[in-house]
């Protein structure tokens, strides 16, 4: 039945305890304002079976609503087993990190601090694609110098996305922009039997979106660049780092503390493992040296409409101190770098700054690193770009092909424009000067999480990882049709570049 407001509470729960428990005529609508029937009803019978009273007046009420919110905001309890013959190699082996914030800026949000931050992405991301050739050699210095071109002249152009349509015809036109000026370029759909290289084009063509720079090769065509090729800046193709020492890096995301539907015995077995207490894989938990947590620590508060009914723990610094709690069960010997989420208790807006120290209250280890998000990450020499991944709900919506039971196919998309928010307006972004959201470094790792569904792939020699959550699947979930997979760790070996995947499911 829900939440009661108002008239018809009463009558309710008298309809509902018909039999088992009188309800005193002292009680009224008024005592049930904002009261969770269902849980009220089941607190009821269950206290009043082995009782001799059996009526329900506003001081046994009271009681019983105090308990429940004192129950609600319990601190779990998780214990952890350290079993004395467990002798990880990873504690033997000295952490070798470097880890890189990137530049939280504050603006006003006006005109002028849009303008800087539109010029500063394009001008980055043009020069990534300009230092890469690939038959893009003589891209010209400025999109209105096309104007004096006569037509048939071929030439390549790098332009930021302002706009693109389908034509009646089927072909898809786009207009290309840079500080210069605009012009369009056209794709022309192609025939049936023509070949595949332009259908590729096409094809690359139907996935553009609003602001992706890219370079476009074409002939000229009265107002028109006819396209034949497209250039992302994309990342090369490169041999991943390795390390000489065998150690391993966990990834965890979406822990979301404070919810009901917290997976709080998995994520309990998954501390317990790396302590050596769980007998499964136990050559892997010895190696484990980092853990990477890619944001979302804990469920907030006033995420969304009505998430209060939803919430084991209400209050969101008891939230932050039972998260904290579970940190302490990771060993010192390990490196645990951790990065905020859309749920955390920090600004909305990408960049978003580390977790304050006001949450963390007493909890001091030296071996806890609090991120920004994104941030870049050396761990034993392999790179880790680690990133909480909100825009990859605006990049499944735009972009044919990307869904999100396959997470990996999005974070390509990601990569494939050198931008970890390439929609700008599809979530929240600081239009700051400098756009530390442009992906400067090629990473070996890119961590992210967000979506609750876990995702493996190589792309150029980057491993994507999308490392699930450890959170039941949720009443939105359920409408949506989304199947998340809680409580799967992936982990990865630095020295063999393999991943293995740990199932806490169950155990």
């Amino acid at each position: 039945m829900g939440v009661f407001v108002g008239k018809g509470a009463l009558l309710e729960l008298v309809s509902r305890l018909s039999g088992r428990v009188i309800i005193s005529s002292e009680l009224s609508d008024s005592d049930f304002e904002n009261v969770d029937m269902e849980a009220l009803v089941a607190e009821v019978i269950e206290r009043y079976q082995s009782s001799g009273s059996k009526v329900l007046g506003k001081k046994e009420l009271q009681e019983i609503l105090t308990d429940a919110k004192a129950e609600k905001n319990a601190p779990v309890q998780v214990e952890v087993i350290r079993p004395s013959d467990f002798k990880p190699v990873a504690k033997d082996i000295d952490p070798e990190f470097r880890a890189r914030d990137v530049k939280i800026e504050r603006t006003s949000s006006n005109v002028s601090d849009f303008v800087n931050y539109f010029q500063d992405r394009f001008t980055r991301i043009r020069e990534i694609i300009r230092s890469y050739g690939n038959g893009f050699s003589g891209i010209i210095g400025s999109i209105e110098s096309i104007k004096q071109y006569m037509n048939g002249r071929e030439l390549a152009a790098v332009g930021m996305v302002y706009d693109k349509v389908i034509t009646a015809k089927g072909n898809i036109m786009i207009t290309l922009e840079d500080e210069s000026g605009t012009v369009r370029v056209l794709f022309m759909r192609p025939a049936r039997r023509q070949k595949d290289e332009q259908n590729e084009v096409f094809d690359a063509a139907s996935k553009l979106v609003k602001d992706d720079v890219v370079a476009v090769k074409g002939k000229t065509w009265n107002t028109f660049v006819i396209a034949s090729r497209i250039l992302w800046p994309d990342v090369p193709i490169h041999q991943p780092n390795v390390s000489d020492d065998d150690v391993a890096i966990a990834m965890v995301s979406d822990v979301h503390v404070g919810h009901k539907l917290f997976m709080e015995k998995e994520f309990g077995k998954f501390l317990e493992w790396i302590n050596g207490g769980v007998d499964n894989r136990k050559d892997l938990a010895e190696k484990i040296k980092y853990v990477v947590v890619a944001g979302d620590l804990v469920d907030g508060i006033g995420v969304y409409p009505e998430q209060d009914r939803e919430l084991a723990i209400d209050d969101i610094y008891k939230q932050y101190s039972v998260f904290f709690s579970f940190l302490e069960h990771i060993p010192d010997y390990m490196e645990v770098f951790v990065i905020p989420g859309n749920h955390d208790a920090v600004q909305r807006a990408e960049p978003q700054p580390k977790v304050g120290n006001g949450f963390m209250k007493d909890f001091k280890r030296e071996n806890v690193h609090m991120m920004t998000n994104p941030c870049y990450l050396n761990l034993h020499g392999v790179k880790i770009l680690a990133y909480h991944g909100t825009s990859l709900d605006s990049v499944i919506r735009s972009i044919p092909g990307c869904t999100y039971s396959a997470p990996t196919d999005a974070m390509k998309e990601i990569l494939r424009r050198r931008h970890l928010s390439p929609i700008y307006g599809g979530n929240i972004v600081v239009p700051s000067k400098d756009d530390a959201l442009v992906i400067n470094e090629v990473p070996d790792i890119l961590h992210m999480g967000h979506i609750h569904k876990n995702g493996y792939d190589a792309y150029h020699g980057t491993l994507l990882v999308n490392s699930g959550t450890w959170q039941g699947r949720t009443g939105y979930q359920v409408k949506q049709g989304h199947v998340p997979s809680p409580g799967l760790l992936p982990i990865y070996e630095t020295k063999s570049a393999r991943l293995s995947v740990m199932d806490f499911n169950g155990l």
